[in-house]
């Protein structure tokens, strides 16, 4: 089985996360900046003397491929306890089965294609 773990979270946040992640031995993973709003709705600013709401903040997205439900359950953990504040906008973790995954080098299809041998079986 393999399941992926995409995490919105704020930009603050991202190197806790990803420390943390790498001391619980996840070390494949994705980081990207993303645009995003939730119910926080954003915050007014004065532009050229003008309020302009400013509805879309900058987030980090993590995406994280595990092998297990227990992998997944240890990694929203930990991704829970590093990224909260209480505040609105900590962000959201989504997590669902992967069907499939291809190395495009290789070929090779599944758990394969995302770890090495030796960490599969």
């Amino acid at each position: 089985m393999m399941i992926k773990i995409d995490a919105i979270i704020n930009e603050d946040k991202m190197e806790d996360v990803k420390d943390a992640l790498q001391e619980l031995q996840v070390h494949g993973m994705t980081i990207s900046q993303v645009m995003g709003c939730g119910t926080q709705m954003g915050y007014k600013e004065k532009v050229r003397g003008y309020d302009v709401d400013i509805n879309v903040l900058p987030k980090v997205k993590f995406e994280i491929v595990v092998s297990s439900q227990e992998w997944a359950r240890r990694t929203v953990d930990a991704i829970c306890r590093t990224a909260h504040t209480g505040e609105h906008g900590d962000g959201k973790i989504f997590v669902y089965e992967l069907m499939d995954v291809v190395r495009i080098r290789t070929g090779e299809h599944g758990p394969k294609a995302v770890w090495a041998a030796d960490q599969t079986e």
